[in-house]
C-alpha cells in the first residue's frame, strides 16, 4: 500500500500552510477560512506538512510555537477585561421600572 497521500489533501495541506505563512493566522482563524475543524487543520500542519515539505513545517511550526505561547497572555487579557466590565457595572445605579 502506497504512503503517499491522496492529491487533493496534499494540495489542501500545502495550500493551508501558504495562507498560514502569508497571513500568520491561527488555527481557529484558518478553521474559520477554509471549513475544516481545527483538529483537521492542526493534524494537516503537524503530522502531514512535514512529510510533503519538511522546510515549509519549520517555518509553520514556529508560527504555530508563537500563538501557543501567545495563548496564555490572551486568556489572561480576556479575563481581565471581563472583571472590569463587571466592576463597572456594578456602580451603574440599578433602576426598577414597574
Amino acid at each position: 500500500m502506497d504512503k503517499r497521500l491522496r492529491k487533493d489533501i496534499e494540495m489542501r495541506v500545502l495550500e493551508i500552510a501558504g495562507y498560514t505563512l502569508k497571513t500568520h493566522s491561527t488555527v481557529r482563524e484558518l478553521s474559520d477560512f477554509f471549513g475544516f475543524c481545527k483538529s483537521t487543520i492542526h493534524y494537516d500542519l503537524t503530522n502531514r506538512l512535514p512529510e510533503l515539505n519538511p522546510t515549509l513545517s519549520n517555518k509553520v511550526n514556529s508560527i504555530l510555537a508563537k500563538h501557543k505561547a501567545e495563548r496564555h497572555i490572551n486568556g489572561g487579557n480576556a479575563t481581565k477585561q471581563k472583571y472590569a466590565l463587571k466592576k463597572r457595572l456594578k456602580k451603574l445605579p440599578v433602576f426598577f421600572y414597574k
